[in-house]
């Protein structure tokens, strides 16, 4: 269920960017039912009716469950005229209005996760720009997912009986993410993997005991050193120089009241800063 919220949350911020890239009067767009060999349709932005909420697709039926079928982007110029895909939901098509449309899958290891739609209430070809900006979207979905699966799956194996080296994967994770953050271009995307990182390491902000503030960047280095990256190596995966490297550590060993690296990682640790 967590899944499903979090898959519903990105389809939802995807259909609004997809609308703003591309000026498409409708999108919508829905997750598959694990195991059931449906697409829901359930989230919808631009619509006039409800004739498409809640409607399941089957695999292979109509435009979306063919893209769910061969996972790819499928699209036609006039929906109900198309003999390119079945036609069990042209009722439904017909009543939002819709004639062209595009289909987009989400896919993660292989797998279909979603469909994102897009639609024009007139019969004309959706152009490349168009389907390259679906694209788009349905990718910043994929990576969405593929962020916090991983999370729920490293947090979940914490907490197994031998959790000892799957804590450190933990960390390890943490700090592959805290280094990605950063090349993220997409704003809201890189606030969803720095907000996976406090999860992580279960702290909601940057602040050790006493009120010391660690900025973002301190703690991406000291994420670093934790994992046993000198300030080279640190330097590679943050983009920064390692002159840079050394003056952020410096500063926050400093706040930390530390006078090693080691005892910086520690008394991060011990404030609730790395996991």
């Amino acid at each position: 269920m967590v899944a499903d919220v979090t898959g519903a949350v990105e389809m939802r911020g995807a259909l609004i960017r997809l609308r703003r890239a591309t000026g498409l009067p409708v999108a919508f767009g829905g997750l598959v039912e694990p195991d059931r060999g449906q697409m829901r349709i359930s989230e919808l932005n631009g619509n006039r009716t409800t004739a498409l909420s809640g409607l399941a697709v089957t695999s292979g039926n109509g435009l979306g469950g063919k893209t769910v079928a061969l996972a790819r982007p499928c699209a036609v110029t006039d929906y109900s005229l198309s003999r390119q895909i079945s036609h069990e939901y042209d009722a439904a098509v017909a009543a939002e209005g819709l004639r062209s449309v595009l289909a987009v899958p989400v896919v993660v290891r292989r797998r279909v996760r979603g469909v994102l739609y897009g639609a024009l209430r007139t019969a004309q070809p959706l152009g490349d720009r168009t389907l390259t900006a679906a694209v788009e979207a349905a990718r910043d979905v994929e990576q969405s997912l593929v962020v916090r699966d991983e999370a729920q799956g490293l947090l979940a194996a914490a907490r197994e009986p031998e959790a000892g080296a799957a804590w450190e994967q933990v960390r390890e994770a943490h700090g592959a993410l805290r280094a990605l953050a950063p090349r993220v271009a997409d704003p809201e995307l890189r606030a969803e993997l720095l907000a996976v990182c406090d999860t992580l390491a279960e702290a909601p902000a940057p602040v050790a005991d006493g009120g010391v503030r660690i900025t973002p960047r301190e703690l991406d280095v000291l994420v670093c050193v934790a994992g046993g990256a000198t300030n080279a190596v640190a330097a590679e995966r943050l983009g920064l120089r390692p002159e840079t490297v050394k003056a952020y550590l410096r500063s926050a060993m400093r706040k930390l009241e530390a006078h090693t690296r080691l005892e910086a990682v520690v008394a991060a640790r011990r404030a609730g800063l790395l996991p």
